[in-house]
């Protein structure tokens, strides 16, 4: 399964101590370039910052079409516009990004998208995660 992450759901995640979750439910996760660098770089001392660094099982590719994320950029953010084109590229299985605007133009395109929220609930019903669910929504 090819899945492909925005910024936002890893620094979520990692923020409440549950990104591990995005590895036990899709083993691995692609993000691109500016993802990693508004995370990691730009967001260093940060939540997500180390987490992601560590993250073995987190693969970091550059998009190829630039043209397309260029395009993009006019309405969203670069890392959210690198994480959709990338995940056409790569014709992910899913897209996981939480920001209404970016998931409606991944939707448009054919990309089937999924929120922090959703993959909570998922571990939650897998029982990944033991936490009551309303407190892990609370602190999300």
């Amino acid at each position: 399964m090819i899945v492909v992450s925005n910024s936002g759901p890893l620094i979520a995640l990692a923020k409440i101590g549950k990104l591990h979750i995005l590895r036990e439910l899709f083993g691995e996760i692609t993000i691109p370039k500016a993802v990693w660098d508004e995370v990691v770089v730009k967001g260093k001392g940060k939540p997500g910052a180390k987490e992601v660094e560590k993250a073995e099982w987190i693969k970091v590719m550059d998009v190829k079409d630039r043209l397309s994320v260029e395009v993009l950029r006019g309405e969203i953010e670069v890392g959210e516009a690198e994480a959709i084109v990338l995940a056409k590229e790569l014709n992910a299985d899913l897209l996981v990004m939480d920001e209404k605007i970016p998931r409606i133009i991944a939707e448009s395109i054919g990309l089937k998208v999924i929120g922090s929220l959703a993959i909570l609930y998922i571990a939650k019903k897998r029982r990944l995660i033991e936490d009551d669910f309303d407190e892990i929504v609370r602190q999300l």
